[in-house]
């Protein structure tokens, strides 16, 4: 089946010429492109997080293959959903599931359930896809799509764990993107505050410091759990290192400092 785009005409614009004209603001062209093994991405509307997505999407060198994990927000579908085969589509292009990688994680991840409809009207994997399609003209990157709606610190090492098991065994080039905005509707200094403690935790590639931090301090984080998903597929596939490529909030483009909602771009490698 082909998925058809959600949130075109209100996260980003609905016409293919409008959103690459859209999508070009926000690359950064003297971006210094590392071999990444995981990213962190904000899934705003582009107004507002583009920024942050074109800057860590240009510091990157494009795999065959994402593996996308966010967050549900409509609350459809099982805890952990998988689209495990068809299409998606957004104006600027149509994506192929990399159906090696997705049948892996399904038959090796007894906690992830097959369902498409969960991903219908999810918009945080849809807002990383005019990104992707920007750098990948030239060839057909595939994606796997995860959605979470809840998961306990071990599910997330499950998950995580199980993700790169199916990545080492087919051995072309893979990134693994949480989708995630950072703390929302707060003050923009106590967004702040907030957020880099999360962000710390991801830096220091801890994935059971960044569940307990987001948990304790009540950090309003809704892609935390795909971000501690990540952080250990991404320790089991080697990463040692990683790098915040740019932070800001919403009011960088709204004025209001009152109600912000924080966004970060990190890379793990």
């Amino acid at each position: 089946m082909r998925r058809s785009p959600a949130v075109a005409g209100q996260f980003y614009h609905s016409t293919a010429s409008t959103l690459a004209q859209q999508v070009e603001k926000y690359i950064d062209r003297d971006a210094r492109k590392e071999k990444a093994i995981a990213i962190v991405s904000p899934h705003a509307g582009l107004v507002y997080s583009g920024p942050v997505a074109g800057a860590v999407y240009s510091s990157i060198e494009f795999p065959e293959t994402f593996v996308l994990i966010g967050p549900n927000h409509t609350g459809l579908g099982p805890k952990i959903s998988l689209m495990e085969s068809g299409e998606w589509e957004i104006p600027t292009g149509v994506f192929q599931i990399d159906e090696k990688v997705s049948y892996k994680i399904a038959m090796s991840v007894p906690i992830v359930t097959k369902d498409a409809k969960a991903h219908m009207f999810e918009h945080s994997l849809e807002v990383q896809l005019p990104f992707i399609a920007y750098f990948s003209k030239e060839k057909k990157t595939k994606i796997v799509p995860i959605i979470i709606l809840s998961a306990s610190v071990e599910e997330c090492r499950i998950l995580g764990e199980g993700i790169a098991k199916a990545v080492k065994d087919i051995g072309s080039p893979v990134v693994i993107v949480a989708s995630s905005d950072m703390s929302h509707y707060v003050p923009d200094d106590v967004a702040r505050k907030r957020d880099e403690k999360a962000i710390d935790k991801i830096l220091s590639l801890e994935p059971e410091g960044l569940y307990e931090i987001v948990e304790k301090e009540g950090i309003s984080m809704c892609g935390y759990i795909p971000a501690t998903a990540m952080l250990f597929a991404a320790k089991m596939l080697g990463a040692s290192s990683s790098r915040l490529i740019k932070y800001s909030t919403s009011a960088e483009v709204s004025g209001d400092y009152e109600h912000v909602v924080g966004y970060a771009g990190i890379v793990l490698r």
